[in-house]
């Protein structure tokens, strides 16, 4: 049964990963780099992303066949996971786009940014070609119907308009759209065959073709930007890595149309993140749920863990204010990111999921680590590039 109609199942273990640009796939990249040296990743059966969390999301699962295990280690985990989002996250990727999408009118600034990950991260790899367990769910918005429509192995596709049973979609293309950020990077507008989709229950709008004749879709974190509505409905534990930005108040907002709908869009994100945060929380302490939640702007002090790796209050706000576009990020940039995702999955793992397991953390990279001075410049280079992305 689709969409999370089959109920909770009590042993299943679900991480979603936010979006957030190449903050969200770095902070994220710490979060797995933890949770490996926990023995922890063979252990989640789905792994649900939205926007920058897509484009980890999108390596760890075509790789995933290539990962060598020892004692529910990954020992090639840096070789398969952490290089080539890495140097990903090194490449100007959406500034060209948009550019040349706005200089030529006949090119698609979507069809630009999909050549990007199909170049240099997944190749042709299909839905078909990732594995079985865990189930990997790339999420993104559909503008005709307003919910969330998923890329996954067994299905893609929205509970209004049905389902693509076994569906050959790129993974490129499913990154793509899960990471189309309005209005820059979005549309992603795919003619389609409508005889692919299957009725499901509760899809009100299948019967109606123009719904089913294209796919019209936008970034994911347009609907949930944590990725929680994949799994909160089928997985008893939960575990939730979030690098969405905090709302920003200004006191003097711009008048102009673009930014005018730019904060808009941040306002309805920040509150719908807000509420699938407040129950989140509220089904950890009903037991609704286990698990745990880990933000970027958590202070690792919080957790009270005598072992935790120290991160100060000025890393943690040189974290949740840096920049959450998809262009080059310095060496200390990524560094400091996969180093505070690492941090904080660790204290939340520790503290709640797995208490007193597991090796002593180690910084991935001590040179960066989060409790050294950062220069006043690096932390306005950081927070500095134009729009933002939820």
């Amino acid at each position: 049964m689709p969409f999370g109609s089959e109920g909770i199942d009590d042993k299943l273990t679900g991480l979603a990963m936010s979006g957030g640009g190449f903050r969200a796939t770095l902070f994220h990249l710490g979060t797995l780099w933890r949770l490996n040296e926990l023995a922890y990743l063979p252990k989640v059966d789905r792994i649900s992303s939205v926007s920058g969390g897509s484009i980890t999301c999108g390596v760890l699962a075509v790789h995933w066949p290539r990962l060598q295990w020892a004692n529910g280690l990954a020992t090639n985990f840096q070789d398969e996971i952490v290089k080539p989002l890495r140097e990903f996250c090194a490449r100007l990727i959406d500034g060209p786009a948009i550019a040349e999408g706005t200089i030529l009118p006949w090119k698609d600034i979507s069809d630009i940014i999909e050549t990007q990950y199909r170049q240099h991260l997944f190749g042709d790899a299909t839905l078909q070609q990732l594995p079985d367990r865990p189930r990997f769910i790339v999420n993104s918005t559909n503008f005709m119907t307003g919910v969330d429509f998923r890329f996954s192995k067994p299905y893609a596709g929205d509970y209004r308009i049905g389902q693509i049973p076994a569906p050959t979609l790129s993974v490129a293309l499913a990154v793509t759209a899960s990471s189309a950020f309005p209005p820059f990077l979005s549309p992603v507008v795919r003619d389609i065959d409508p005889s692919l989709f299957s009725q499901v229950p509760g899809a009100d709008l299948h019967g109606n073709v123009a719904y089913r004749t294209r796919l019209f879709l936008t970034d994911g974190g347009a609907y949930d930007n944590l990725g929680l509505e994949t799994l909160d409905k089928r997985c008893k534990t939960l575990l939730v890595s979030d690098a969405g930005a905090p709302f920003v108040v200004d006191p003097d907002p711009s008048k102009t149309w673009v930014k005018q709908a730019l904060r808009a869009f941040d306002i309805a994100t920040n509150q719908a993140r807000a509420l699938r945060k407040r129950a989140l929380i509220d089904d950890f302490r009903s037991a609704a749920h286990r698990g745990s939640y880990w933000g970027i702007t958590t202070s690792v002090a919080d957790y009270q863990l005598a072992d935790a790796l120290p991160v100060s209050a000025e890393a943690t706000r040189y974290l949740s204010s840096m920049r959450t576009r998809l262009n080059p990020f310095t060496d200390a940039e990524q560094c400091r990111l996969i180093n505070g995702g690492y941090a904080l999955c660790d204290a939340a793992m520790r503290t709640y999921v797995i208490p007193g397991a597991g090796p002593a953390p180690r910084w991935p990279y001590p040179q960066f680590s989060l409790d050294r001075p950062i220069a006043p410049a690096e932390t306005v280079a950081a927070a500095a590039g134009g729009y933002e992305s939820p």
